[in-house]
């Protein structure tokens, strides 16, 4: 593809196609992203729909992996070493014909001059030229244009031109005009495009680099553990099961657990904190992070596609390859952008041929070809794709994943932001500070019970009660009937007596009394635990706030941006949380259901403001999907990673702040790039058609065309090529 306009006829095709859902075409990645019914369409069936547009399929390769680079490197190599060949000849044997052309003064005839043009140049157009004739030709046959059709038409009209005044010098003079070639300008406008298309494609290599830097992360081997010995072996030869030893210094091969040892991990790669995190037996590994100190042997739980960092490349590349809202629109101006550029500069040629003052054939052809040269729609369809490349790349060397350009674009609208509580301002590592037992209970049985039934449930609550349980090696009873109520506890039997573990409202619910003052007055959770129909105990759990979380508010405020905590704990529990972190208390909702949340996030939204919602765990999922983005952390749960736009990697919350501001840089930057081509066409396609020549004098010269129409397209990758030194977060790189 060339252009935007490929890009559009390509999609068209496809969607056409028998049982394609949704296609979309990248110009900057050259990949198509299909939804399809396989019952009704497959590989052949696509294949067949974009040849019928006019465009060839590459061979299938390997999809890029953890363990190899990017197939196609080695072709795109290839073209770009050809391209610089073609350009470098081109702009050689323009120059010595452009040196040629001043040798009248020197007694040689024009004439003489033009035959000795007249080989090298037709080389040049023949050669260099040969792939926009194949290119124009091919769309032709389909009935369509492209930008190869504008400089194969603007070329081939300046070399023609000049062949009839060299083989037929006679007919020009006997229709009174001199016989004038433009072998130097076809050539040399050959010469500057292939040029600009090989600074555009250097550039564009360069917008990829976030990939090849994930996947440079992973190791090349491993140290399989067997028969107590270690054995060397390579990567893609380690399986799920296998014991390995990753020893101080090394990155960690592969996802997996540790089963012997303690050291201390780099997990920068994930979570840009620079600090080493603590590891020791039963504590997860992810693959390419790097083992600062000590030696540990780790049994592998992920391998290949399904590590971690596996993950992360198939969702930048899900992201780079898919179409903002705004990139549609220009596609789709972009179709009919080349036919428009053919029609003017046919009528700029009548104009001037049957009106312009002498030379009327020289001014006609040369603001012919500077017409169809300077247009260029490639700047067009540049515009965005590269910005998301760039942005959703940098965002991801920072641990910020964006699922689609679409949630790329929302992010940069976003004025408010909605948080969780547990898991997402605080460590959601929470713990039982204190047991309050009623009476006629005893503490290790309420203990005991309540540990029982929680084993059942996954919520960060659940967890500390259980852990609080072992301590004392209780909570390994039976349970039958267990059930969850989203949102505000459990409930089951447990050796045949019947428990409820949760908050006071489920205990109310369900006809149990609840004291009113059962909630902490110093913000720690309660949690009530009733057998046998009455009132046990209360569990207080604490869960400390994250070490970034009021630095996250502070930079979301500053930014202008409204910020509300509402949480399923206590009311008590989220004002002090919410008071820490300098949230309004107007602004903080504690109790409130998975129900509660969607309902608060739509009445923001119905203000007219556009939510984010920030959450980890199952409950957060429906709100997440009401929100107009939905930010996950990524040590939260599936379900909530599924609902989410935006995944944030090791749950720091400055992350979000950073997301929003890295967005809205690149919504600037396609801002730019969209202004800079759209005003590059309509300033200077007047220009070509010689507006200024009336009252100036001044008719573009084509080559000037062919530089300034291959520097648009370097301009506006060059642009996008600036993200990858954004800002991330304050006071870092």
């Amino acid at each position: 593809m060339t252009c935007a306009s490929c890009v559009n006829r390509i999609e068209r095709f496809l969607n056409k196609t028998a049982g394609v859902v949704e296609a979309s075409v990248n110009l900057a990645t050259e990949r198509a992203t299909v939804t399809v019914d396989p019952a009704v369409a497959g590989r052949a069936e696509l294949v067949a729909a974009v040849e019928a547009a006019g465009y060839d399929v590459r061979p299938e390769t390997a999809a890029i992996s953890v363990l190899e680079a990017d197939p196609e490197e080695p072709a795109r190599t290839r073209e770009r070493r050809t391209l610089l060949i073609h350009a470098v000849a081109s702009i050689a044997v323009a120059a010595v014909l452009m040196v040629v052309m001043f040798w009248p003064q020197a007694g040689v005839p024009m004439t003489t001059l033009n035959w000795l043009a007249l080989v090298p140049a037709s080389v040049i157009q023949l050669w260099a030229g040969r792939r926009f004739y194949v290119a124009a030709f091919r769309a032709a046959r389909h009935g369509a244009t492209n930008m190869d059709t504008l400089v194969a038409a603007g070329t081939s009209a300046a070399w023609a031109y000049s062949v009839i005044v060299t083989l037929a010098p006679g007919l020009v003079e006997s229709a009174g005009r001199e016989p004038v070639t433009y072998f130097d300008s076809s050539t040399i406008i050959i010469g500057l495009v292939l040029l600009g298309r090989w600074l555009e494609a250097r550039a564009k290599d360069q917008t990829g680099g976030a990939i090849r830097r994930l996947i440079g992360l992973q190791p090349r081997a491993a140290h399989l553990v067997e028969h107590g010995r270690d054995v060397d072996v390579p990567l893609a030869a380690v399986r799920v099961g296998d014991l390995l030893r990753v020893r101080s210094g090394e990155k960690v091969p592969v996802d997996g657990v540790v089963v012997e040892g303690h050291t201390a991990v780099d997990e920068s790669m994930l979570t840009g904190e620079p600090l080493p995190i603590e590891k020791s037996t039963g504590d997860e590994l992810v693959g390419a992070t790097l083992n600062a100190s000590g030696s540990v042997v780790m049994r592998a739980t992920r391998v290949g596609q399904d590590t971690v960092l596996a993950s992360i490349i198939e969702l930048v590349q899900r992201a780079q390859g898919s179409k903002a809202p705004i990139e549609r629109l220009v596609d789709r101006i972009s179709e009919v952008f080349v036919p428009l550029v053919l029609i003017v500069a046919a009528l700029t040629f009548a104009i001037w041929f049957s009106a312009g003052p002498e030379p009327r054939t020289t001014l006609a052809l040369t603001a012919f070809v500077a017409v169809v040269v300077i247009a260029c729609p490639c700047a067009l369809g540049l515009a965005t794709p590269t910005a998301i490349i760039v942005g959703t790349g940098r965002a991801a060397e920072a641990g910020i994943l964006l699922r689609s350009a679409e949630a790329l674009e929302q992010a940069a609208r976003v004025n408010t932001v909605v948080f969780d509580k547990t898991g997402t301002l605080t460590l959601g590592h929470p713990t039982v500070e204190e047991a309050v037992i009623e009476a006629g209970f005893e503490r290790p049985e309420v203990v005991d019970l309540a540990a029982s039934l929680e084993r059942g449930s996954e919520h960060p609550l659940a967890g500390a009660i259980v852990a609080y349980g072992q301590l004392d090696e209780l909570g390994f009873r039976a349970t039958t009937g267990f059930a969850s109520r989203s949102g505000l506890g459990v409930s089951g039997r447990v050796d045949g007596r019947p428990v409820i573990v949760g908050s006071r409202r489920l205990l109310v619910e369900l006809g149990i009394p609840a004291p009113a003052d059962a909630v902490d007055p110093v913000g720690r959770t309660s949690v009530l635990v009733a057998i046998d129909g009455r009132l046990a105990g209360t569990l207080f759990v604490s869960d400390p706030i994250r070490p970034d979380a009021s630095r996250a508010i502070t930079d979301l405020r500053s930014a202008g941006i409204d910020v509300w905590l509402v949480s399923g704990d206590d009311p008590t529990a989220a004002a002090v949380v919410g008071e820490a972190l300098g949230i309004a208390a107007d602004h903080v909702r504690g109790g409130m259901l998975p129900a509660d949340k969607v309902r608060i996030v739509g009445e923001i939204q119905a203000g007219g403001r556009i939510v984010a919602m920030v959450g980890d765990g199952i409950n957060d999922a429906p709100a997440l999907a009401q929100a107009d983005l939905g930010v996950a952390i990524g040590s939260g749960s599936d379900v909530a990673l599924e609902a989410s736009g935006l995944t944030l990697v090791g749950g720091n919350p400055r992350l979000v702040p950073a997301a929003l501001s890295l967005s809205r840089q690149t919504r600037a930057v396609i801002r730019q790039n969209l202004l800079w081509a759209f005003a590059y066409n309509v300033v200077l396609v007047p220009v070509a058609m010689g507006v200024l020549f009336p009252a100036f004098g001044i008719l573009l010269n084509p080559a000037i065309a062919a530089g300034a129409m291959a520097l648009s397209s370097v301009s506006v990758v060059s642009n996008s090529l600036r993200l990858r030194r954004a800002s991330i977060m304050p006071g870092r790189p």
